[in-house]
Formats: C-alpha cells, structure tokens, sequence
C-alpha cells in the first residue's frame, strides 16, 4: 500500500526526517519497501493543449503533435503515444528541462522532424506509476502555467508499505496514521466530515424512498445506504488526482475518484449506483442462485453459484457480486444525476472465496477479505458527500442501515501475567494499557488485569495473544529482552548414534550409495563369498535360502553388485552400515556392527583411499595394513587393518579386492575392490584433533615412483616415509599398482605410487619437483631398503 506523507499529516502532526519514520513504521510491522520523492523536480514542465495531431510521415509508432504552452505558438512535438485528442491539456517538458531521471530535454530531430520538447506520461514526472499514453490534465487549467503550480502539487515523499493480512487497520491512510501517531505519542484526530446537505423536509428528495432488505444475515453484516443529488460526472479536482497516482489509481471521474479515495484513506469500500436505473429503487442482499448471470462493469458476464453473494434490486434481479464487484446494468455514467452510495460489511471467507473462484480480486476485495470496520461506514458516507460537494452534489437527509451479523466483539480478559510471560517484561496493567489505549483499544481494570474491548477495525484481533501481541509491536520487538526459552530434553542422540550418522554422511560424500541388504542367507551365498560359514542356524526359517545369519557384510553387498551388473549397470559403488552375527559358545551371537564397502569396476587402492578418509574423518593417525590372504579376498592384493593402540596394534577389519574366483562365480565381470571395517574398534577410540590446509590455487605437479621392497615392508609405511620425506609440498600419496613376477625377485614386490606435489604459495619449478622426488626416493631406500624401479 503507498501512502503520502502529507496525507499521513491530516491526521496527526507528523514531523522529522522521513527515514526516521519510515523506520517506525517498518518496527510497528508495516514494512517500508521503498521511499520515493514526489512532486519535485518539475521546474520547465508547463500546462500545453493540444492543437493539431498529425502522422509522422517516416515512421509508423510516432506522431507530430502541435502543442501551444501559453504563448499563442504552435510548438511541434514527435511523440510515441496515441491516448491524446485535439484540445486536451497535457504537461510539456520544455527545452532545457532535466527529467526526474536526470534526462535532459533538448531539441533534436526524430526521423527528419523536429522535436522541440517532451510531452510526459505521469511516471516519468514521478506522479505515479501510469506510463501507457501522456498524462492527460483536467480541462480547467491554466495554459503555460508552470505544472506543479496549476494541479496545486507541493514536494512530497511516497512510503510503500507491506501491509500483512492480519492488519487490516492499516489498509488505509487514517489506520497508518493511528499507528504510527500512537508509537510517537502524537495526537490522532479523524476529521469530521462536512457535506453540502438537502432539506430535512424531503429526506429521499424527489424520488421514491429507498428500501433495503439483507436475506442472508451471516453474508452481510451491515447495509447502509445514502442517496445524492445534483452530479454532476466529471474530472476530479488536480490535487485528488494526483493522490490516486501516486497511491498507484488511475483516476476516472469525480464519482469513481472520490469512492476510491474514501477507500484508500478511511479503508471502507463502497459501491455507487446511477439510481434512476435501480429498479425499485429497492435493494436486496442475498445469496446467488446456481447458474445465475450478471454482466460486471469490466463488461464480461459471470456465472455465479449459490456460494456467492449479491445485491439484488427490486425485481429481485442481481445488479451486483457482493464485495467483489458492481454490475454494469447501473454503472455510473456522464448523464448520472442522482447516486445511490452504498457502504456494506461482508463476511471475509464469503468474499475471499468468491473473488477468487471469479479471478475479480481488487483493492475493495482485498480489504473486505482482511475484515473492514462495520462502524466506520456513516463518517465513509458522509466524507464521499463532502469530498463530490465542489461538483454540487447534495446529500439527502434520509438513511438506511440494515444489520445482519457481525463478529462479536466481548471484552478479551488480559492478563498481565500472560503479557510479562509472553514478551519477557515486567509491565503492570497500566503500563500494558497505556500501550492499547492509544490505538483505540478500551481498558477496564479486572485486578490485576484488564478487561480489554477491541475497536471494530481490529477484525483480526480476537484473543488474549492478540492483544498481547499488540503490546508488543507498540513496545517495539527490538526492545523486548531476548532469552532463550526452557524445554524439558525429550530425547537426544547417543556418541554413538551421533558417530554412525557422521560415518554414513562421509561415505555418502564420497558418492557411494547406501545399501541395506537381508541378514537372512543360506549357507551355500556364505560359502560362495568365501565368508566364515560357522554361521547361527535359525531354528524356523521362513525359507531354506534364508537359514542362517551373516557372519560378514560381503555376501549382500557382492548380491547387489551381481543383480545390477546382470541388469547392464555396472560400476555401482555400494555401502552398507549393519550388524553381523558372530556365533559364541552361549545362546545369543556376537553381534559387532561393520561398514561394508564394495567398489564395482575398481581395484584395491580405491578402497584404501575410503579407508583413509573414514579414519581421517575420525581423527585416527598411524593406521597399518598387514598383507596377508584372507578367504573370499584377492590373495595379493588383500591387507589386514591395523589401527594403533597402546599394547600394540589392534585388527579392525580387511581392505583389499574381492577374490576372481568369487567375482566369476557371481556372474560380474569387473574387479570388485573391498572394505569391511569393525566399527566398534573405530569409534571406541577417542577422536584425534582435525587437521586442515590451505586449498592452494597453484598449479600441482604428478610424480609416478615404483620401488622393489621386500614383502615384510607394508605399502602404507612406504606411503608414510615418502609423505614425511616430501614434507609440505605433498598433497597425497595414493598406491595405483602391485606387481609380482618376471623381473623380481621371489620374496619381493613392486609397489607403484602417484605422488601429487603442490605449494600453497607457488607454481613448483622443475627443480624443486626434481629435488623432492630425489628426497623421497632417497628415504625409502634408507627405511625399507627399497629399490627404485625403472
């Protein structure tokens, strides 16, 4: 909603920096999204008419329009916009003018024709935001008056608010004003209105009395109906039309213009019919009949059904949607004498559903669906009076109000209490209800508490929490002190609860997905993976290939890897995080929880590198790997985990490829490399510090070392004396190859590793790669004894 600040000011003394108050506005919950300056910046821009419009004769989408800016001139004009006619006002920038956005108006030729000046659409003077033709003036200004002279403009600044649904106070100028005068401890006054009004000796006028019957109470809560005389339909005054652009409408005519100003600034809807083409001139509120039609005033004809309301005429004949929109059998038009004013409380739910069922939502919906103010409707009927009165309009005498039901409104019991509670503070009921006072809430002493009666514009404020709430935003939030809450502990994860979901995210970091094999197998999948087949037999399995427990991870895991290998998806990388069952000499198993790790398509150091990010994650340092053959694994290329411990090193599982042999048997034609690690021996190890490097952005360099060592020598402690020996410019080690046979020795092996090299503050240089590879190479054969290979 866009508001002026001089609007603002007819309600309260407002003074200060306008940003100041934005602020205030923005903590009392009606956000500012924007503050524009407007009114200024209008010097060189003068009232011109229009004298003669003719074709460019070189382009299509421009016009020569001849415009006389007051000194009896014909001043030629190349313009782009066709809304204009012969005779009508329009503001012309004038040579030498500078625009609101710092353009400066000169006279240049457009396709062969001069343009001596600019004629300007109200958002490009900053009037508003209506850009589709030139601003067309009202007829009775002063011609070469200088603009903000002739429409009685003065500098202005414009607040757009984000008003929330639940304040439908502030949906109108006077509720922003209450606001915000009650935050700064100003005065608020609502003007009382001065219509020109008719003899009391004919209350109705000429005509026939009007009459008003609500059929459907719950729809409507209030009807009240007042008639003028004497309309005259024209342009509305400049200063009223101004006003509607900046808050974003496009001004019509006098009737139209006043009924959307009394709606912006009072926030009450209302509807204008030409009286003379109301039958009757009786009007009915009721609900629709299913199928029934009505032609609205945007000219396209509705079905409604019996879910929406109407105002009827006499002859019971719908000549309006109820809070949605008016029908065009009794718009307003030119030859309008006399007007029925219509000022009405509907029930939200009612027009929130209509309007949306219809795709009408306007600004009049909008405000009847946040719940307008049922007792501000006689000051809103008299106001449109007095604000139509410059055009002659009369008010008659004779009103009509019918009530249906509206929303109760008992006093709310506030406890001060509850309010200290709630916000943290330390108010009594005074200093609560010198709070609410201000902003129309009647207080009542109930003790301790208040009874409190909420103004019939709150609609939205209907509970203790809500008035607690509004204590709050006149508080200001920001000054509420801040705590945290209190809460019993319900429940919470345990270490190691914790440490399992962190092992399974950094193994899914590492792009495995997570498996969850049956425990249940049969004897035959145990042996065939080569696992222990001293497996617990259940005593009534559901099926024979279901009859024993798992003593490792290796047999579901390898199942799953052959079912997507024999579905032509090979390469599938599978983890899974569950129990095996060790039998013992008691009745129940051993029942150890193990990471399973397979890597379809990859070889052992694969899954040595996810070995070495779990226990790094885990903060374990100085692990080994023990070659040795194991059943079901590779016999070369196969290692025992040894993680380290103060009486000596402690096995925690394999690491290695799945034996050729198992791999055929399953039907998978790749390389399967292996990881099975006992958890309890992992996380039952307090966690080492984190450590962490800079992420160079240098260049790094590839180094590829094979040495010959004897196979007493691991490869991982051959890792570790090259990743010393390299010192801080190693940025891993990885082994990529083993190899046994033509060329070494028996009782040896050559181990192969990539070796990245990278400075986190420079590109190596040849030399120094040279240099720490020679360092390298020189450690391990100091260490192991190991012999460079070729």
């Amino acid at each position: 909603m866009k508001v002026l600040l001089s609007w603002l000011r007819e309600f309260a003394p407002f003074e200060g920096d306008p940003v100041e108050l934005g602020d205030q506005m923005s903590d009392l919950g009606m956000a500012v999204e924007s503050i524009d300056h407007v009114g200024g910046g209008l010097d060189g821009v003068v009232v011109a008419r229009v004298l003669a419009l003719r074709p460019h004769p070189d382009a299509e989408r421009i016009q020569l329009v001849d415009v006389d800016a007051g000194d009896g001139e014909a001043t030629q004009i190349c313009c782009g916009a066709f809304n204009m006619a012969e005779g009508d006002l329009v503001p012309l920038a004038t040579l030498g003018t500078t625009m609101a956005n710092g353009m400066t108006i000169e006279r240049r030729k457009l396709r062969g024709e001069w343009s001596n000046g600019m004629l300007c659409s109200a958002r490009e003077l900053a009037m508003g935001d209506d850009h589709e033709g030139i601003w067309v003036l009202p007829g009775d200004l002063a011609l070469g008056t200088p603009l903000a002279e002739a429409i009685g403009v003065t500098p202005d600044v414009l607040y757009d608010l984000e008003i929330n649904p639940n304040r439908p106070d502030a949906m109108s100028v006077a509720g922003v004003a209450r606001d915000l005068a009650a935050r700064l401890r100003l005065p608020f006054e609502l003007p009382t209105p001065k219509p020109r009004r008719a003899g009391a000796d004919a209350p109705w006028g000429a005509g026939r009395p009007p009459t008003v019957e609500i059929s459907a109470p719950e729809l409507c809560g209030r009807f009240h109906v007042r008639v003028l005389e004497d309309v005259v339909v024209g342009s509305s005054p400049a200063w009223m039309a101004h006003r509607l652009r900046c808050a974003g409408m496009r001004p019509i005519n006098s009737v139209v213009d006043v009924s959307n100003y009394v709606m912006l600034e009072l926030g009450q809807p209302n509807h204008t019919y030409d009286l003379d083409l109301v039958s009757g001139p009786g009007l009915r509120v009721r609900w629709a009949n299913d199928g029934e039609r009505i032609t609205t005033l945007d000219d396209a004809e509705r079905t409604l059904d019996g879910a929406d309301g109407v105002i009827a005429d006499a002859e019971d004949r719908a000549i309006g949607i109820a809070g949605v929109m008016g029908g065009a059998s009794t718009e307003i038009s030119a030859s309008t004498q006399r007007v029925l004013l219509e000022m009405a409380w509907w029930d939200p739910m009612t027009i929130a559903r209509s309007s949306r069922r219809l795709g009408l939502r306007s600004e009049a919906s909008m405000r009847f669906e946040r719940g307008c103010d049922p007792e501000v409707v006689e000051r809103a009927a008299e106001r449109f009076a007095e604000l139509l009165a410059t055009s002659g309009a009369t008010l008659l005498a004779g009103s009509l109000d019918a009530r249906g039901e509206l929303p109760d409104r008992q006093p709310v019991r506030v406890r001060t209490a509850r309010v200290n509670r709630l916000l943290g503070t330390d108010l009594d009921a005074g200093a609560v209800a010198a709070e609410l006072t201000p902003i129309g809430f009647t207080c009542a002493s109930a003790g301790a508490d208040l009874d409190v009666v909420v103004p019939s514009y709150r609609y939205d404020t209907r509970t203790e929490t809500d008035v607690v709430e509004e204590v709050a935003r006149h508080l200001s939030y920001s000054s509420l002190p801040s705590r945290r809450p209190a809460s019993p502990q319900t429940g919470s994860l345990t270490d190691r609860q914790r440490d399992r979901r962190r092992l399974r995210a950094v193994v899914a970091g590492l792009g495995l997905a997570e498996a969850m094999p049956s425990p249940l197998l049969s004897p035959e999948q145990l042996e065939r993976c080569g696992a222990p087949t001293d497996a617990m037999v259940l005593t009534n399995p559901m099926a024979a290939e279901e009859s024993v427990l798992r003593t490792s991870l290796r047999p579901g895991l390898l199942a799953a890897v052959a079912h997507n290998a024999a579905h032509r998806n090979p390469g599938v990388r599978l983890f899974e995080v569950g129990t095996v069952f060790l039998p013992t000499d008691g009745v129940l198993p051993d029942e150890p929880e193990h990471l399973g790790v397979a890597l379809a398509g990859d070889e052992a150091p694969a899954a040595v590198a996810v070995l070495d990010v779990v226990l790094e994650s885990f903060g374990i340092e100085g692990w080994d790997l023990h070659n040795e053959p194991t059943p079901g694994l590779h016999p070369t290329r196969s290692a025992r985990i040894l993680l380290p411990a103060g009486a000596g090193p402690t096995e925690a599982g394999w690491v290695g490829e799945i034996d050729p042999a198992v791999v055929e048997a399953l039907g998978i034609d790749e390389r399967v490399a292996w990881l099975e690690l006992d958890l309890a021996a992992v996380l039952a190890r307090p966690a080492g510090p984190a450590h962490y490097r800079t992420v160079s952005r240098f260049p790094s360099s590839d180094v590829d070392l094979a040495f010959v060592v004897s196979d007493d020598v691991s490869a991982m402690a051959l890792r570790r004396t090259l990743v010393a020996a390299g010192g801080d410019l190693v940025a891993w080690v990885r082994l990529f190859d083993t190899y046994r046979g033509a060329g070494i020795e028996d009782g040896h092996r050559s181990l192969a590793y990539r070796v990245r090299l990278q400075a986190a503050d420079r590109t190596l240089t040849d030399a120094e790669v040279a240099e720490v590879s020679a360092a390298m190479v020189a450690a391990a054969g100091s260490h192991h004894q190991a012999r460079q290979r070729g």
